[in-house]
Formats: structure tokens, sequence, C-alpha cells
């Protein structure tokens, strides 16, 4: 299902677009995943298992990056907008999801069915990571993805990320592929949904006024993405995770859960 290297950076740059903004705004819906609470929007349960890198509040390789992306957000919480508009995440919270696995139903359904999902969706993936290091030379380098722009979504904002070269898109592609075409996790509940899309989401869409002027939006949107342009910060894919959230704000995990170093 996912692109190859080519189709990836063409699909994503022109989601950065100035035309793509005013297409997308007229379609962004408010996020369930944050809920009204006494005036203030609270995480809503959201539960499931994802492979992510590791946030950004443990991520000391990658402090850089995440700081320069903590002033992106910043500034797009500073457009002149309703306030309630976008529910911005926690900086601590940012990371890269490299491969969803199973969330809010399908997540329920299988963890009560089967109450070791957890030690078997551990146990799996581990083998999957031997599997892929033993497939990768020893003097491989670094796997590098950068900045490219501000990407709207139906329910979130984010920054969207292209490969510094095909090897670092093919590197995440290959772990894609072991794990969406496994039997094993096939029968545990894991499924591909989505093409990749590497991105870091700000923060998702709260209440959208019916006077909302979307074309000014979009071009707020444009605009700071301009101011963007000349810096596009680095970030070093050094280490995957398995970890579990219960909702969009917190990311955790047990100390034999299974990691893959690049």
């Amino acid at each position: 299902m996912d692109d190859n290297y080519q189709t990836y950076l063409n699909r994503v740059a022109r989601m950065t677009l100035p035309e793509s903004y005013r297409s997308q705004v007229q379609h962004i819906q408010e996020s369930s995943k944050f809920k009204p609470d006494a005036g203030v929007r609270q995480p809503a349960p959201f539960p499931g298992y994802t492979l992510i890198t590791p946030p950004a509040k443990e991520d000391t390789q990658n402090a850089a990056f995440y700081s320069q992306i903590e002033t992106y957000q910043r500034s797009l919480l500073d457009l002149p907008i309703n306030s309630d508009l976008i529910v911005p995440l926690t900086p601590a919270s940012f990371h890269l999801t490299l491969a969803d696995l199973i969330w809010d139903h399908a997540f329920i359904h299988a963890t009560e069915k089967n109450p070791q999902f957890a030690e078997e969706l551990n146990s799996c993936l581990g083998d999957l990571f031997a599997q892929y290091q033993q497939s990768r030379t020893k003097d491989t380098i670094s796997i590098s993805w950068q900045m490219l722009g501000l990407i709207v979504m139906p329910r979130a904002i984010g920054v969207c990320l292209i490969p510094k070269d095909e090897r670092c898109y093919e590197e995440i592609i290959q772990i894609r592929r072991l794990i969406y075409q496994n039997r094993k996790l096939m029968g545990l509940g894991i499924e591909q949904h989505y093409h990749f899309t590497a991105h870091i989401t700000l923060g998702y869409f709260g209440e959208i006024p019916p006077e909302l002027d979307r074309i000014k939006f979009s071009n707020q949107l444009s605009e700071l993405n301009q101011q963007w342009l000349l810096n596009f910060p680095e970030i070093l894919i050094h280490r995957a995770e398995l970890r579990k959230f219960d909702n969009m704000t917190h990311y955790y995990r047990q100390p034999n859960w299974t990691s893959l170093d690049f």
C-alpha cells in the first residue's frame, strides 16, 4: 500500500501547497480525541498500541529538532484565530509514528478476546525486528528525515517530513512491510489502514465556529508555512519502540517491551 520513493515525495509536496490548504480547510472537522470539560478540552479515551520514535521528552538525540518544532507550534497557536480552534499537544509528547498498530474499538475487542495480546504482540514484533536487523548491512549509515512543511488533515494539523534520500525512505518502508504482511500480526488484528505520511502532529481541531473564515485561515497557514521554508530541521530516526497509549497525550512502555535500534 505504501508509495514508492518518488510518489511519496510528489504526494507530500502537494500537501504543503497553498491550494491544498484551501481545499483541506474546507473539510476540517472537530476531533473526537479531545472533549470539552468545564470549558477546557481534555483528552478523551482512545487506547491502543503503536510503533513510534521515542517521545520528545525522552529523545535527547533530537532535542534541537523538537525545540524547533515547538517553536513552530507556538507560531501556529499565535495566529489570530479562534482560541478553541486548535487543541495543542504537549511538546513532550511529540513523536513520529512509524507504524499504526491497533486502536480504539479494534484494540478493545482484541485485548478482551485475548488476555495474552500484549505478550504476543511484543514477541512477534521482537522476531520481526531481529529479522530486519539481519537484513541490514553492518555499515548502514543513519536514517535522517527533515521537515517539509505544514499539513492540514481532516481532524489535526502537523508538520510533514521527507526522507533525506531514497535509502532513508526504504529503511522505514521495509519495517512497515514486515509488520503489515506478517500473518501472526494479522491474526492479532494488526492491519494497514493508511499510506505512510511521516508527520509530527502539533494539535487537533477543537470547536470549529460556523463563522470561521476558511479562506482567511488557509491563507494564514500558507503564509506561516512560507516563513518556515528557510529552515528545514532534521530528525535522526535512531530507535523505534512499541508503545501503548490511553489517549493522544501520553505514550508509555514496559521495560521488557521490544524496540529496534537503527
